[in-house]
């Protein structure tokens, strides 16, 4: 799988651009998306930037969304135009940065940039989603508002993982880590993990995604006893590299009954091993769609360069 396409919609809004031909009816009720291509000059997006300030009213848009910067492949997003107009974007509450398709930069050749000083920035930020990984910085630190937090990536480092798991986000709902190659950069190991599975941080925490992982089935086993389960809603290992080691796991580990979904497409599975998650698991919504075949040199997850 490739990011092939533009997202619709973002926190459930739809998505209109900058320099759209019309203006919504009600500007707080669309996500803006800001980009400028990487042959346009940088002043381009400050452009983009005042022109949604201008179309989304007094305290800006509720929710934006950043595709292309000028050679995203090169250098980090400029943050820093947020942050200093942190006091226009008072109802400012969801922010994608990096949301490009691989035509437009491949997501392990996104740069990414320190997200700490935004945080701080927007103490009533509730989701951060983030595409891209080469150069992101994500100290520990506390945020009092986040719900959401997304990291997609096609090799997401270990030290940004620990990160995340030394912060303190008391209302979030909802993480969801694309954990990545080790090719790429990525290679988390359970140990890395430990506070998350362990149930240590993030009281609030309902969805859990460990997406996108080479080592899904050491992350299954881990699952399979692991505290923070019997608190979710909803567990999702799409994406990554799952066969019958993970999935046999999941079945004998501890009760999986309790959660509405279990999210397991793009797998290596058997059809008996997939056929007795979805019989056995009764009451719970399974996806175990788009089973892959095991090449000759291996598996692969859905999105790594």
């Amino acid at each position: 799988m490739t990011i092939s396409s533009h997202l619709e919609t973002f926190a459930g809004l739809p998505i209109v651009a900058w320099d759209a031909d019309s203006s919504p009816a009600d500007p707080a009720a669309v996500a803006w998306r800001l980009e400028a291509g990487s042959d346009a000059p940088a002043s381009e997006l400050e452009v983009a930037f005042e022109q949604v300030l201008e179309r989304a009213g007094p305290g800006g848009p509720v929710a934006l969304v950043l595709g292309e910067w000028s050679e995203a492949f090169e250098m980090a997003p400029p943050l820093d135009l947020f942050i200093r107009h942190a006091s226009r974007l008072g109802r400012l509450r969801s922010l994608f940065i990096g949301e490009m398709t691989f035509e437009e930069c491949e997501i392990s050749w996104i740069n990414q940039g320190d997200y700490g000083p935004l945080l701080a920035a927007f103490p009533e930020l509730e989701r951060l989603w983030i595409r891209g990984s080469q150069g992101l910085v994500l100290e520990p630190q506390r945020h009092e508002r986040l719900k959401e937090l997304v990291l997609q990536s096609g090799g997401l480092p270990p030290a940004i993982v620990r990160a995340v798991g030394e912060c303190d986000f008391p209302q979030l709902e909802r993480l969801e880590l694309w954990l990545g190659v080790e090719n790429y950069e990525g290679g988390a190991t359970l140990e890395d993990l430990a506070p998350i599975l362990a149930g240590r941080v993030f009281p609030a925490l309902t969805y859990l995604g460990l997406r996108n992982a080479e080592n899904a089935d050491e992350i299954a086993g881990s699952l399979a006893a692991a505290p923070v389960v019997g608190r979710l809603r909803e567990l999702d290992l799409s994406l990554g590299m799952l066969g019958d080691a993970g999935g046999e796991a999941l079945l004998t580990g501890q009760p999986l009954d309790h959660l509405a979904a279990l999210t397991l497409r793009h797998h290596f599975m058997s059809p008996e091993i997939a056929e007795r998650l979805t019989q056995e698991l009764t009451g719970v919504r399974v996806d175990v769609s788009e089973v892959q075949k095991e090449e000759e040199w291996g598996r692969y997850t859905a999105v790594a360069e």
